[in-house]
């Protein structure tokens, strides 16, 4: 099996450093359903990109919101690894050739100020170890051709992540009720995207919790200073090459992402 592993690690990387994407690797090196080989997949490319000298800032979680799953057939949370060189500022134009099937979706980002390290974490726990929290723009993608994906696919292609925008004003967890953030997504002032938190597992700390409990079993908590992308407030939306998105969450502010018509971005 570790070599139909490695064969899947090595199909995604090409796909992403080639620009072609591969087919869907579920029921080809990948047994339908076998979660626990899809993650050590993704941790073999994660250990390829710290090798590479790129650093761990946080982790996504994938799949909580109800469109989304209804999307792609998949009906359980994931998660994948956030790197410093996969994040972008806020507005900053984003070369459309460092994607292969880019789509966007509106976010809240957590902000840690201490571990979870504990496998049971209470809402009280969750509270305390959020330091502030951010509006976010997940630029989600997929090496697999089509977004033909299964929960297999998916977690091996570290959760369809691609880059990530955050947001610059941040907001104490006090003085936000996350439940209750609406969210519009605006590409050229009208609406493509409209949710709130409540479509994030019923609320992002809900999220939150799930992931924690998650690494802590993997053997690799969240840490103080760890972002979280908590997952998606509404639908996604496939990027149309050169135009700008904005978010706005109420309660947290706005996030703008564009993306250039060519290869001529930096």
């Amino acid at each position: 099996m570790t070599s139909e592993l490695e064969a899947a690690a090595r199909e995604l990387t090409e796909a992403r450093e080639s620009g072609k994407p591969c087919p869907p690797l579920r029921g080809r090196l990948l047994p339908e359903g076998d979660v626990e080989s899809a993650y050590r997949v993704q941790q073999l490319q994660a250990q390829a990109r710290w090798d590479r000298g790129e650093r761990r800032v946080g982790a996504k979680i994938g799949l909580t919101s109800r469109a989304v799953q209804e999307n792609f057939g998949v009906y359980q949370p994931d998660f994948g690894v956030l790197t410093d060189v996969m994040a972008v500022g806020d507005g900053v134009e984003v070369a459309i050739d460092r994607l292969l099937q880019p789509r966007v979706e509106a976010e809240i980002a957590f902000v840690l100020g201490a571990d979870l390290a504990d496998e049971r974490v209470t809402t009280v726990d969750l509270i305390r170890a959020v330091d502030h929290v951010l509006p976010a723009i997940e630029i989600v993608d997929s090496r697999i051709a089509g977004w033909d994906i299964s929960i297999v696919d998916t977690v091996a292609d570290n959760a369809s992540s691609g880059l990530f925008v955050l947001g610059t004003t941040p907001r104490r967890l006090v003085d936000v009720d996350l439940r209750l953030c609406g969210m519009v997504l605006e590409h050229a002032g009208e609406p493509v995207s409209v949710g709130a938190g409540a479509a994030c597992l019923g609320n992002p700390l809900h999220a939150l919790e799930w992931l924690a409990g998650t690494l802590v079993r993997a053997g690799d908590p969240l840490r103080a200073g760890d972002v979280v992308l908590s997952g998606a407030l509404g639908p996604m939306v496939p990027v149309t090459p050169g135009a700008a998105y904005e978010a706005r969450i109420s309660g947290l502010g706005s996030v703008r992402t564009c993306f250039s018509s060519s290869r001529e971005a930096a």
